[in-house]
């Protein structure tokens, strides 16, 4: 871990020039003293690293000072750079490794391509915190610490002890077998076998995690887009409401951002999209539905219909009288 800390503050100094210690312990995430032992062991092997007193001072590298890194070409590094301005860093605990690696790839750029490759990175955005509408995305928040053991757990193939808290229950302590980590939406799940059967787990409801020194009982080569949708296709047909409705199509993404899925979608003879969606349960469709006013109809199932109705003439004979 040092050493990539030591390739890290050569890269800060090479890219930004002169840098006080507390920036670069800020940046590096460490104490100014680690900082400070870290230029000293820079400066014992023969870094061409130097020291400038004064109000504007810091630490700086000799003019021309170049470390030696694999290169990449041009549209490579700008791939990696436009991939690493989402937010999975955030999600599964990387952000620091994110930051370092980016400053790799830059500084392995040949010389012309290092400016125009950051400017065009910067004109890519990927996965903003709030969408059109001015909707905020919020990433759950999961300890670092306890990202940390999962992750550990599922890279080196060990069973994991986590203390999981799911929805409506009591927090317990259970050991599985990790089988890979996903994020959808700012949301991370564990995938894992328990006793041999599966298991999704939300990491947000993670407590507290342990990795184990026992090797996992899993699979050598693993397909996690396979599993994901094997799982979610099971997670939609247990206790969900399947509803067919019309949808006026300007509508159709306030219904995605409400729907558990859309199971069939196609246009109708009358303008309209005819869609099949799943809800959580009754109570989410009639919520959702209502939301959408005359823009959405509900066609099946019957129960769904009489509910809306029920509600329309309840607000009707509310308001269909003065006040008072």
């Amino acid at each position: 871990m040092r050493a990539d800390r030591l390739v890290s503050l050569v890269l800060l100094l090479r890219q930004r020039g002169r840098l006080t210690a507390e920036t670069l312990a800020r940046e590096l995430e460490v104490s100014t003293r680690t900082v400070l032992r870290d230029i000293e062991a820079l400066s014992a092997a023969g870094v061409p690293v130097y020291a400038e007193r004064g109000r504007h001072g810091g630490f700086a590298l000799l003019p021309g000072f170049r470390t030696e890194l694999t290169g990449l070409n041009h549209d490579e590094a700008l791939a990696l750079l436009t991939a690493g301005s989402g937010r999975g860093e955030q999600v599964f605990g990387l952000g620091s490794a994110l930051a370092s690696a980016m400053r790799k790839v830059v500084d392995a750029l040949p010389e012309n391509h290092r400016a125009t490759a950051g400017d065009a990175a910067r004109r890519f955005l990927v996965d903003p915190e709030t969408d059109l509408l001015s909707r905020r995305l919020v990433t759950e928040e999961i300890p670092g610490t306890t990202m940390l053991e999962v992750r550990r757990a599922v890279l080196a193939g060990h069973k994991l002890r986590i203390h999981y808290a799911a929805a409506g229950r009591t927090p317990e302590w259970r050991t599985v077998d990790p089988i890979g980590l996903v994020t959808v939406r700012d949301r991370a799940y564990l995938l894992a076998t328990r006793s041999g059967e599966d298991r999704t787990y939300r990491l947000s409801r993670v407590r507290a995690a342990e990795e184990l020194p026992e090797p996992a009982q899993r699979p050598d080569r693993v397909d996690l887009d396979r599993i994901w949708r094997e799982r979610s296709a099971r997670f939609l047909s247990d206790s969900h409401l399947t509803v067919l409705l019309k949808l006026n199509p300007a509508r159709r993404e306030e219904l995605l951002d409400t729907a558990l899925a859309v199971r069939a979608e196609q246009p109708d003879t009358d303008g309209r999209l005819r869609l099949e969606v799943t809800f959580q349960d009754a109570r989410h469709a009639e919520w959702a539905l209502w939301q959408l006013g005359t823009d959405a109809e509900a066609l099946a199932p019957q129960s769904l219909r009489t509910a809306l109705r029920d509600r329309a003439a309840a607000l009707v004979a509310r308001y269909g009288n003065p006040p008072g």
